[in-house]
C-alpha cells in the first residue's frame, strides 16, 4: 500500500482524527484541505492522489465533488465516511467516472478506550479489488476491523441501529415533555437515559434528523416498531421481552459485541452522573 491521500474536511472532528491517524502510516502521505477551497490548494493536494476521502456532511457531497473533479486524476479513488450510503454512493458515482468506495467508521472522533473500531466498506461499481484493499488497509493500519457490505445492506442495518435509536428516543422524550406533574416521579434510570441521549437530541439533532430522513429504509423500520408496539398495547409484553433478551442470551461474537456496548453505555452513564452531580 503506497500513495497519497487527501482528507477533505480536515478541520472537522472526524477529518482531523483520521488525518492524524492516517499520517502515522509511513506508506502514505496525507494532505488536508478544507473550506474555503482555492484552486491552487486543490490542484496541489489532488495531484497524483491515490484517494480523496470526503469527511464532510452528505448534503455537501455533490457541490464538493464538482469542485474537486477538475483536479482529480482519472484513477483516483473517491471515498466518503457518511453514516448513510445509498444516496451518497449514487451521487458520487454519478459525478465521478473513476473508482468509488464508500466507508462508514462505526465510531466517533473520540472513540471509547478498548472499543473495537469497526469500519464498513462499500465497493462502488468501478472499484477494483486493488482499490478496495487500499481503502481497507488504510483503516486496518491504525487498528480498525473492516468488513464489506452493499450500500443497501448498510442502510438497512443503520436504519435499525442508528435511525431507530434516534427516533425512539426523540418520541419517548416528546411523549413525556411539557408535563410538570411528572417531575416528582423522575427516577435515576430516567436521568441516565436523559444524559446518554442529550448530545444526540440537542447538539446532533439536525444531523440525525437528516440521516433518518435520507435513509430509504427508515419508514419500513418505523412500521416494524409500530407492529411491536401493537403487541404491547394488546398485552403481549412477554413476547417482546423474550425477543429483546436475544442480545443478552447469545454467546460467542455476539456476546463480545454486547460486552463492548455495555462498557460504552456504562462509561456514558458514569459521565452523565458526574455531570449531574456538578
Amino acid at each position: 500500500m503506497n500513495g497519497s491521500i487527501v482528507i477533505v474536511g480536515c478541520r472537522g472532528r472526524m477529518g482531523a482524527m483520521l488525518t492524524e491517524r492516517f499520517d502515522r502510516n509511513p506508506a502514505v502521505t496525507v494532505a488536508g484541505i478544507d473550506l474555503p477551497f482555492e484552486d491552487a490548494a486543490l490542484e496541489e493536494a489532488c495531484r497524483g492522489a491515490r484517494m480523496v476521502l470526503l469527511c464532510i456532511p452528505a448534503t455537501a457531497i455533490t457541490k464538493t465533488v464538482e469542485r474537486l473533479r477538475p483536479f482529480m486524476a482519472k484513477g483516483t479513488i473517491l471515498a466518503d465516511i457518511t453514516s448513510v450510503k445509498e444516496l451518497p454512493m449514487q451521487h458520487m458515482e454519478a459525478l465521478w467516472d473513476g473508482p468509488v468506495v464508500g466507508t462508514h467508521p462505526l465510531f466517533g472522533p473520540v472513540p471509547a478506550e478498548g472499543l473495537e473500531l469497526r469500519v464498513t466498506v462499500v465497493p462502488g461499481r468501478h472499484a477494483s479489488e486493488e482499490d478496495i484493499r487500499f481503502v481497507e488497509e488504510l483503516f486496518q493500519h491504525f487498528g480498525c476491523v473492516t468488513f464489506r457490505a452493499t450500500a443497501e445492506e448498510h442502510d438497512i442495518a443503520e436504519a435499525k441501529i442508528q435511525g431507530m435509536n434516534f427516533i425512539t428516543s426523540a418520541v419517548y422524550f416528546a411523549m413525556t415533555a411539557e408535563d410538570p406533574a411528572l417531575l416528582p416521579y423522575i427516577t435515576p434510570s430516567f436521568l441516565r437515559r436523559m444524559n446518554s441521549t442529550e448530545k444526540q437530541l440537542m447538539e446532533d439533532g439536525p444531523l440525525f434528523t437528516w440521516l433518518f430522513e435520507a435513509n430509504p429504509h427508515s419508514q419500513a423500520m418505523v412500521r416494524q416498531y409500530r407492529n411491536l408496539l401493537s403487541l404491547a398495547a394488546a398485552g403481549d409484553v412477554d413476547l417482546i421481552l423474550h425477543k429483546a433478551q436475544w442480545w443478552w442470551k447469545e454467546g460467542g461474537e455476539k456476546k463480545t459485541i454486547h460486552e463492548e456496548a455495555r462498557k460504552v453505555a456504562l462509561q456514558s452513564a458514569r459521565a452523565g452522573l458526574k455531570k449531574g452531580q456538578k
